[in-house]
């Protein structure tokens, strides 16, 4: 899931190959970059595609609907691109079919950075957008810009959405160890409770957003997503851990979720006699995707243009995290979301994402490819005057 299938990657450097593209592979492992040079000087643009699936078990009536299934955390488990990554690679293939088909009118180099693991790399190695700047994808040629998308299942296919500024939310992934004293259930009172207390400190983390956090400022989120401790129901456990999640859209409330965090749980559990430890980042760490205003502003007319400005839609911002947000950290960027929902479809009800019911509508790639060549073209143009 994380890392690609060798037979994707095969098809897909034959495919840059047979448009006279050059290909470099085994980028932050299975990554591949393609690069284009056009036959007149002129800046470099990277457009991005995030290619990884997910450990879900597809349900959706369709002739290509993955039967594939693997070993994930012990567990055999189903897997699908339950977040559109398949889209993406397609829509960047087409770019690069477009664009290299006018390689001789084009001012400026294209990098197509086909990306691995945007849903994070296994616990305890690196991957994703953090290792290919590591390994040098924004460098020879240096990047000067870099433009990505995200299709979306729960926005009608012709429409796209945008934000200047932070448009996506940073994460950070956290474990919290508790630590008591094991007793007979029947004698509560000879042990130390870590299933209380963390239920305690789950309680207690809820009180970051609605009592510390600014909510007419910017929004955030803790989450704890997995809970485990013992393994019989008379017997008090000694040590429960708990997995959880931040979603925030400023540096300033990032350290403030991590400090109160850190307060909360050590506290609760001394107060209970207990020890705790806080691992953050455990897994994840994202900044938040930071759309370039100045850029965001200058691009806009290219939207329009494309799908039409009526279809052109601001957005509020996503508690959904990005990796993209590295490239950001390095270099301009503008990322945006694609429609990819029936028209006719109610968001409502349509199945959202990481789901094993999640759909998207083909019909919406062609605006894909349209809207990366024109940012591409556009903005050669823009630098070459």
């Amino acid at each position: 899931m994380v890392w690609i299938s060798t037979v994707v990657l095969r098809r897909l450097q034959s495919y840059l190959k047979s448009l006279g593209i050059e290909v470099k592979t085994g980028v932050a492992k299975t990554g591949v970059v393609g690069i284009l040079k056009g036959a007149k000087p002129g800046p470099v643009v990277a457009l991005r595609a995030d290619m990884d699936g997910l450990p879900v078990t597809e349900r959706v009536n369709i002739p290509f609907a993955s039967k594939v299934k693997t070993q994930y955390n012990g567990q055999e488990v189903g897997v699908m691109a339950a977040c559109g990554h398949d889209s993406h690679v397609a829509i960047l293939m087409g770019a690069a079919k477009v664009l290299s088909s006018m390689k001789n009118d084009l001012r400026g180099t294209v990098k197509f950075i086909f990306q691995p693991a945007e849903e994070g790399a296994p616990v305890g190695e690196e991957g994703g957008a953090a290792l290919m700047i590591k390994e040098g994808v924004l460098e020879n040629p240096k990047v000067d810009v870099a433009f990505g998308l995200h299709i979306n299942s729960q926005t009608e296919v012709g429409k796209i959405t945008y934000r200047p500024g932070g448009t996506m939310a940073a994460v950070n992934d956290f474990k919290i160890t508790v630590t008591g004293k094991q007793a007979h259930g029947a004698y509560p009172w000879s042990s130390i409770d870590p299933i209380v207390i963390s239920a305690q400190i789950i309680n207690a983390l809820q009180t970051i957003v609605s009592r510390n956090l600014n909510v007419t400022e910017n929004g955030g989120v803790v989450t704890i997503g997995a809970i485990n401790g013992g393994n019989r129901s008379n017997i008090i456990p000694e040590q429960v851990e708990m997995l959880g999640t931040i979603r925030n859209l400023s540096s300033a409330d990032e350290k403030m979720f991590i400090d109160r965090i850190k307060t909360i749980v050590k506290n609760t559990a001394e107060a209970a006699g207990a020890t705790a430890e806080v691992k953050i980042p455990y897994s994840v760490h994202y900044p938040v995707t930071y759309n370039d205003p100045a850029l965001t502003e200058k691009m806009l007319p290219t939207l329009q243009s494309t799908a039409g400005a009526a279809n052109v839609l601001l957005r509020p911002p996503v508690t959904g995290a990005e990796d993209f947000s590295f490239f950001e950290e390095k270099v301009p960027g503008l990322f945006f979301f694609l429609g990819g929902m029936p028209k006719g479809g109610d968001p409502l009800k349509a199945p959202s994402h990481h789901t094993p019911d999640f759909y998207i509508d083909e019909s919406g790639f062609n605006l894909g490819v349209k809207t990366l060549c024109n940012l591409t073209l556009d903005y050669m143009a823009m630098k070459s005057k």
